[in-house]
């Protein structure tokens, strides 16, 4: 980790029509001269990343490494996602909720904790005519930005109105009072089934995995914004004691929260910064679906 790496990172905005599907699309710089830099990036929803240059490797948890490839793609993740690049530039999207019932033809679940090559995994590989299409130059970021929101948009035409129900389950998962799947399900109007199904079809996992993950997510990403709280400082108000967070920890970072504070994140952290002054939330779990 000891590698030094410049980075640049620009967050684009969706347009109106087609907002609530996406968290942002960013472009990413990374000029990295003494060879490739390691980092881990939080869970996260799912999305896809298109790259020119010194392909990464990257895999979720304990599973296989992906590497060799400039378009990789990935279901929503309840476990780190660790990495290695080099000098490259990266295009990312990432999928809200509503994107992945608009854009996928697979339940989320399916896909879960799990990264591919997007050209060979059948359920990605029709957006492989994006990663051909994009320029990469650093005066084509414009005109790639709107290929983007062209492609997209185009394919949204085509496709059906997502359930409004996720929209429903999505706010109420933003909210940081609430503690537990009876009353989540009780304030978004149905049963405790029904919203399980609708969970693991659209955002990859069942009600209280999810709960569980937003309120780490939450302390997490106030104790990186801010390291001097300590983790203490940083712990979420339904977090029952600090055995409870560690617990949390291990389960979504596959380790204990005095590693992961000893750690280098010198990509994470400079996109959580980047990512809060230009979009208002550091982590895309926190964005809000609209």
């Amino acid at each position: 980790m000891g590698t030094a790496c410049e980075i640049s990172v620009r967050f684009h905005e969706p347009p109106a029509d087609l907002a609530g599907l996406f968290t942002t699309f960013y472009r990413a710089d990374f000029d990295c001269p003494g060879g490739r830099v390691e980092d881990a990036l939080q869970p996260e929803w799912g999305g896809m990343r298109f790259f020119a240059g010194d392909y990464p490797e990257s895999r979720i948890g304990d599973g296989p490494t992906l590497a060799g490839t400039d378009f990789s793609a990935m279901g929503p993740s309840s476990q780190p996602i660790a990495f290695k690049l080099g000098t490259c530039s990266m295009w990312g999207i990432d999928l809200l909720p509503m994107g992945w019932a608009a854009f996928m033809n697979v339940p989320a679940s399916d896909l879960a904790n799990r990264i591919y090559d997007g050209r060979k995994q059948a359920d990605f590989a029709r957006f492989a005519a994006l990663t051909d299409s994009l320029e990469f130059g650093s005066a084509a970021e414009d005109r790639d930005r709107d290929r983007i929101i062209e492609f997209f948009r185009n394919m949204r035409q085509a496709g059906p109105e997502p359930d409004p129900r996720i929209r429903a389950i999505h706010q109420m998962l933003l909210n940081p009072e609430l503690p537990n799947v009876s009353s989540m399900a009780e304030q978004c109007g149905m049963n405790q089934r029904t919203m399980e199904r609708v969970c693991r079809k659209h955002f990859g996992f069942p009600p209280k995995l999810l709960l569980r993950r937003q309120r780490f997510m939450r302390s997490l990403s106030k104790f990186m914004l801010d390291p001097s709280l300590g983790w203490i400082g940083a712990l979420d108000s339904l977090y029952f004691d600090q055995s409870h967070f560690v617990r949390d920890c291990h389960t979504f970072l596959g380790m204990a929260p005095s590693e992961y504070a000893a750690m280098d994140h010198p990509i994470l952290a400079a996109f959580m910064r980047e990512r809060m002054k230009a979009h208002g939330s550091a982590v895309q779990t926190l964005d809000k679906p609209d």
